[in-house]
């Protein structure tokens, strides 16, 4: 086991399987003790089991560390305190939030209900305020504190088909950039990351839909140099890079989203202007019109164009 995480508490959330697991295990692997959270349930949200988390602690304590389960829901602002006063209970602090957990309900927006709007949102957008929220509390005492967040090209980008989930992992990263200028001046950094991954909820896609993904998306792949060996994309490999967000050496990294993917780490921009035009005045729409088509409009993609 290695050190650079010791005397450290961390809380992982949707830590019973995938991405959350070996997040978990490479923690505690580094010395921290690792409060496993997981629902336990279905992909879709649905059902609940303690044993996701149950199994990871126990794979943590065999091999030394130390580890206490959890099965509280992240979607309740009250369930997710008792997730992080866990930590504080059975350690005696918390230093470390990795957000998470996540379901998957895919649709088109015309068949999205209500509900999969809300209960996707409520688990990712608003179950990553909630931790963040009440260990925030906790970090800002100690001033200390490392807070990672699981965004996805899913809403940086976009991708057909997951407009619930998209708003939420976009509304993850700002929420990142917000955080981190609230938090920055009591030692805690806060910083996502955008993985890709073999995972089950990735399973649980259709053919058909990563057909229609693949007709419609913008390629937004990290190249890769003809050197390195072919992208993977284990769950396990996005742990490194979390972990490494997590200890003293990221002291000074904040407010900041990356994309992990296999052996791949890529830094994303802030938002930025990419092309202005400028007038003295307001412009009309027939300005723009005349101007638009050989100035901004010149290379743009429509991911969707009308099929003849």
């Amino acid at each position: 086991m290695g050190n650079r995480l010791k005397d450290k508490v961390a809380v992982v959330t949707g830590a019973g399987r995938g991405i959350g697991r070996g997040i978990a295990l490479l923690l505690a692997e580094e010395g921290a003790a690792v409060v496993v959270n997981d629902l336990g349930g279905n992909v879709d949200g649905s059902g609940q089991s303690s044993t996701p988390a149950e199994e990871v602690v126990a794979q943590i304590t065999a091999k030394g560390g130390r580890a206490v389960a959890n099965a509280d829901s992240v979607a309740s602002f009250a369930a997710a305190e008792n997730i992080i006063t866990t930590a504080v209970n059975a350690f005696g602090r918390i230093d470390i939030l990795v957000n998470n957990a996540g379901i998957l309900r895919d649709r088109m927006v015309f068949n999205l209900s209500e509900e999969d709007w809300d209960a996707v949102i409520n688990v990712h957008l608003k179950g990553t305020f909630n931790c963040t929220r009440h260990a925030a509390v906790h970090m800002r005492q100690q001033k200390f504190g490392r807070i990672i967040s699981m965004s996805s090209t899913s809403g940086l980008y976009g991708n057909s088909g997951q407009a619930n989930y998209g708003a939420a992992k976009d509304g993850i990263a700002g929420l990142t950039r917000v955080v981190s200028r609230d938090l920055g001046k009591y030692g805690i950094t806060v910083n996502a990351i955008a993985p890709a991954a073999s995972t089950r909820m990735i399973a649980t896609v259709p053919q058909k839909a990563r057909a229609i993904r693949q007709e419609r998306g913008v390629s937004i792949a990290a190249p890769t140099p003809a050197t390195l060996p072919p992208l993977r994309s284990d769950p396990e490999d996005v742990a490194p890079f979390a972990v490494y967000l997590a200890t003293d050496a990221a002291a000074d990294i904040n407010g900041q989203t990356f994309m992990v993917r296999g052996g791949v780490v890529s830094l994303l921009n802030y938002p930025a202007p990419a092309r202005t035009l400028t007038k003295l005045g307001r412009w009309t729409p027939e300005e723009i019109a005349s101007l638009f088509p050989h100035t901004f409009g010149m290379d743009l993609v429509n991911p969707a164009p009308i099929k003849e």
